[in-house]
């Protein structure tokens, strides 16, 4: 009798399990081999020397009861590029059935990883041999992201998924607060979002598996000729370092108008990696609310329209009298323009929304301004997780305030990124149209 009990209680467990959640992590080493031109700082002159540590590509599959399954892939990069990014979601919907709604590709941002080809196209006087050198680490890097995604998906496992917010405070908004005034300034200006979103996986065992987790800041505190993660890396090395069975996982925030400060040491970057490993330390060690297994996913690629573009004119006074990128900038209009080329007059820019059990998570493409997780929050509640840099990072995403400032991230930043003009004004309305549209897919109801 007690053998029957015993066998019904374990059949019992086992249906429970089968109802509930799968995951599967994976993890690969994308240090290139070589050295390489880094991204992020147009004022490098050479290329990388070395490293402070590995960079890593990061993936974790969730299943739910019904089958239908997510991939999140998170990357020490600085982003993306679009033609990247298409190529290889277009190669999981071969493969596994994904569709875009289902994948999110993720870049930490680091200033401390290489250039990647069809990227940042004028800010580097690159010549024929590390061009050659970029697109080469470029497709070696495709076909790892894919092998990856395989490996995490052919992993899978009965687990326990959970979520909550934590918090740490060392973003600052830079463009409210210099910099070099700082360690006088009392007190800080300017909107933030210092949430630590945190998923954590636990398998049958108990045994934990997977850390995904986020911040909203630009991974900046280091501009070294040695590759590294910034601080994201150093806070993955900490989490792996304490639960070695596990895998995590960052995912960069709208972090485009945040940074670490103060900055500039290998010892800060130390610093604040430790700092938001322990913020995620914090919120594993408290309760954390449990997911039920059901997936709803929604996807869009919607166009936002750019400004006029700049006449012949104002692009042969930035051709002799800005700087070296700026004038790359301009003479390649030029020279497209003489070609008859049209330049571009909108871009098609990703939005999604994952619904995991209960949590909601937005992911925006671009270097997303903080403005917009604010605003998220605002309609679906404090506790939605934002990301940003996911998808396609093609340039700041500005809210309509700093459209109206202009500075860096509303105006010139477009120019790094070789886009021909700065948003039209229109762009945050037509992007919260669209994510209210995206909400109602998945059940969201706005506040």
């Amino acid at each position: 009798m007690k053998k029957m009990l015993w066998v019904i209680g374990l059949l019992v467990s086992l249906t429970t399990w089968a109802k509930g959640w799968k995951a599967g992590v994976a993890k690969v080493i994308i240090t290139p081999q070589t050295a390489i031109w880094q991204a992020g700082y147009a004022s490098r002159t050479h290329a990388s020397e070395g490293k402070l540590h590995d960079l890593w590509a990061k993936a974790l599959a969730l299943e739910d009861e019904k089958g239908q399954k997510v991939l999140l892939i998170t990357t020490d990069m600085l982003g993306f590029p679009k033609a990247m990014s298409d190529r290889i979601r277009e190669q999981l919907k071969r493969q596994f059935g994904l569709s875009k709604a289902q994948i999110i590709l993720n870049s930490s941002h680091t200033h401390s990883g290489p250039v990647l080809d069809d990227a940042l196209h004028d800010i580097y006087p690159l010549n024929e041999t590390e061009e050659a050198k970029i697109a080469k680490y470029s497709r070696q890097l495709e076909a790892q992201v894919i092998a990856l995604a395989a490996k995490a998906i052919q992993s899978l496992e009965p687990v326990e998924v959970f979520a909550q917010n934590g918090v740490t405070r060392f973003q600052v908004n830079r463009r409210n607060n210099k910099e070099a005034s700082l360690r006088e300034q009392t007190e800080l200006k300017g909107p933030n979002d210092y949430a630590v979103p945190v998923i954590k996986v636990v398998n049958t065992k108990g045994v934990l598996k997977a850390l995904a987790f986020g911040y909203a800041c630009h991974p900046t505190v280091l501009d070294i000729y040695q590759l590294s993660g910034d601080y994201p890396g150093f806070a993955q090395i900490e989490l792996e370092k304490a639960h070695p069975e596990a895998t995590a996982l960052f995912f960069q925030g709208a972090g485009g108008d945040q940074n670490p400060l103060p900055r500039r040491t290998i010892a800060l970057a130390k610093q604040y990696g430790r700092e938001l490993a322990a913020a995620v330390e914090r919120v594993i060690e408290e309760p954390m609310r449990p997911l039920t297994a059901e997936l709803l996913t929604a996807y869009a690629e919607i166009d936002l329209p750019l400004s006029p573009p700049p006449t012949e004119a104002e692009l042969l006074k930035v051709q002799k009298e800005d700087a070296p990128y700026m004038q790359r900038w301009a003479t390649r209009l030029l020279n497209e323009k003489k070609q008859g080329k049209p330049f571009l007059s909108s871009y098609s820019y990703p939005i999604q929304i994952w619904k995991i059990g209960d949590q909601a998570l937005f992911s925006f493409g671009g270097e997303l301004v903080i403005e917009y997780a604010i605003e998220c929050k605002k309609r679906f509640g404090h506790e939605v997780f934002v990301m940003g840099y996911s998808n396609d990072v093609m340039g700041y995403i500005p809210s309509a305030t700093i459209l109206k400032e202009g500075g860096y991230e509303g105006a010139s930043s477009q120019m790094v990124y070789g886009l021909p003009s700065v948003w039209d004004a229109r762009v945050p309305g037509l992007i919260y149209q669209e994510i209210d549209k995206l909400a109602t897919q998945v059940g969201l109801i706005p506040k």
